[in-house]
């Protein structure tokens, strides 16, 4: 782990490999520990970088105003990094499209994989599912959170928890504890959108840009993958991934790392 300045807090990070830059962002509900399988496959020609959001995983609070995708150019310029290709999931692919949006000349390609999107509402069915799958949850009992979200997120609508590989539950169950003690604690500082949102910009994204989905992920996060595919000019969508759900590159992740690695040889 390295950590580095940027703005008003220290950001830390994983730096291993050579080659075209690519930077990973985490979901959400996780950390930098997500991309843990894809780094060692993807090192011999690309320099990864696999940073915590600010307030996520390692990386400090923030206490001062500040946006995403800002710490994002922030980390690069840091890095002496020109420009690079982002690699999201969840929350980390809306960060993604967030930064090609308001820094367009520092992105060369976007992969996203069950990106969530700046200024999409959830439909009511989601809301309805997660009363189905968790029922009523006290917020502020983040334990019990956590385990919600990983029911939610993680296990899936389709299966159940005695399906998926217990390490990635307990993972899974550590990194959500940590991004839901974030958040509350981000909830106290004000963190600067995107203005218009991401949800009225797609047609402006002029880079490459792969999108893929678990197949055992929420039927939200299924739209949400044909929207941009069909409204980024330049996007093209993977059919969705059997055996996995919502951190399907850390699920399954010998898919995502080919997908990735076919699609990073001719755009990053």
């Amino acid at each position: 782990m390295t950590s580095i300045r940027v703005g008003d807090a220290t950001l830390s990070y994983d730096d291993e490999g050579s080659g075209p830059p690519v930077l990973l962002l985490h979901a959400g509900i996780a950390d930098r520990r997500m991309w843990r399988r894809q780094i060692p496959a993807l090192r011999d020609r690309h320099r990864l970088i696999a940073m915590d959001l600010r307030g996520y995983g390692e990386s400090e609070l923030p206490s001062a105003p500040f946006a995403h995708h800002d710490d994002v150019i922030g980390l690069l310029d840091a890095l002496d990094i020109d420009r690079a290709a982002l690699i999201g999931c969840s929350f980390g692919g809306a960060v993604a499209i967030d930064t090609a949006l308001a820094h367009p000349d520092r992105v060369t390609s976007l992969a996203l994989f069950g990106s969530a999107l700046s200024g999409h509402d959830w439909s009511e069915a989601s809301e309805r599912l997660w009363v189905d799958l968790v029922g009523e949850v006290d917020p502020t009992d983040l334990d019990a959170m956590a385990r919600a979200e990983v029911r939610f997120w993680v296990v899936g609508p389709g299966r159940r928890a005695a399906d998926v590989d217990p390490a990635l539950l307990t993972l899974a169950l550590e990194m959500d504890r940590r991004a839901l003690a974030a958040e509350a604690a981000l909830g106290g500082v004000t963190q600067h959108e995107l203005d218009p949102p991401a949800a009225a910009r797609l047609p402006e994204i002029a880079v490459p840009v792969l999108v893929a989905a678990g197949a055992l992920d929420l039927p939200d996060i299924h739209l949400l993958a044909d929207r941009l595919a069909a409204e980024i000019p330049a996007a093209r969508r993977l059919p969705n991934v059997p055996g996995a759900a919502h951190l399907l590159p850390l699920e399954c992740p010998d898919p995502v790392n080919v997908a990735v690695r076919e699609f990073l040889a001719t755009t990053a």
